[in-house]
């Protein structure tokens, strides 16, 4: 099964070189957060990747392009007719498909416009600022059970702000703000099936906004709870708690070996 994964943001809230690349490229551990988010589909048994590109969309083709020069061990020998010498490859059992969807193509567009790539086959979707431990073999049997269209991987993340109870105007209890006083959101990791394309008229669709409320009143849309770890990169302060982790060795969404 083929993984989509959007990856056209721009990323202007996460660093000050953001105009130098896209958002999924912002690295984590010297890592893209794209090969975080890949990396841990792999160690799932999903190789084969779709990325469909916006904003420097040259920069993502460049990265997998000069992948096996980042991830080997070399010796160039400018002395004997310019050999190169590999002693370790560290390449990944990846099919990687890098489309440019658009600069300013909407989410949904970005998908409908993969659709000669995916064919009539199911496909999953994510987006490229998130990492999870979600159970992806669990996602997908759970989607086959409920034989909706497509299938969203919901969470409840934590708040950054404190929660007051207030009664009379006088607070009762001060607490910080945990998944249980938020609702459920879409937190990216979905399956979906090719009638899916149906519900997206062009680029300016929004695919979190029409298909996905035709899909529901259709009901033609489940939701998979994940209730572990869960984490978008949003904001610069998003990036710097997620570099933490992986400094301290202490990431969640890491399960692959090296």
């Amino acid at each position: 099964m083929k993984v989509v994964l959007l990856a056209g943001g721009l990323g202007t809230r996460i660093a000050a070189d953001s105009h130098l690349k896209p958002k999924p490229m912002i690295e984590i551990g010297g890592r893209p957060i794209l090969w975080h988010i890949m990396k841990n589909y792999a160690a799932q048994g999903f190789n084969e990747f779709i990325i469909c590109c916006g904003y420097r969309s040259e920069v993502i083709k460049r990265y997998f392009a000069d992948y096996f020069l980042y991830h080997s061990d070399m010796t160039f020998d400018y002395r004997n007719g310019n050999t190169i010498e590999i002693h370790h490859n560290a390449a990944e059992p990846w099919q990687v498909t890098v489309v440019d969807t658009g600069l300013n193509t909407m989410t949904g567009g970005r998908i409908k416009r993969i659709q000669p790539y995916i064919g009539n086959n199911p496909f999953m979707l994510t987006y490229g600022d998130g990492v999870s431990n979600v159970d992806l073999n669990k996602l997908l049997q759970f989607h086959q059970t409920c034989g909706t269209a497509a299938t969203i991987t919901v969470v409840q993340p934590e708040g950054r702000f404190g929660v007051a109870d207030i009664e009379d105007n006088h607070i009762t209890s001060f607490r910080e703000k945990s998944g249980l006083d938020v609702g459920w959101i879409n937190g990216g990791f979905m399956v979906l099936e090719p009638e899916v394309f149906d519900y997206i008229e062009g680029d300016n669709t929004v695919f979190e906004q029409s298909p996905l409320e035709k899909l529901a009143q259709n009901h033609k849309l489940s939701a998979f709870r994940h209730i572990d770890y869960w984490q978008c990169m949003d904001t610069q302060r998003d990036r710097m708690l997620l570099e933490k982790l992986w400094e301290k060795g202490d990431a969640p969404w890491k399960i692959w070996n090296k």
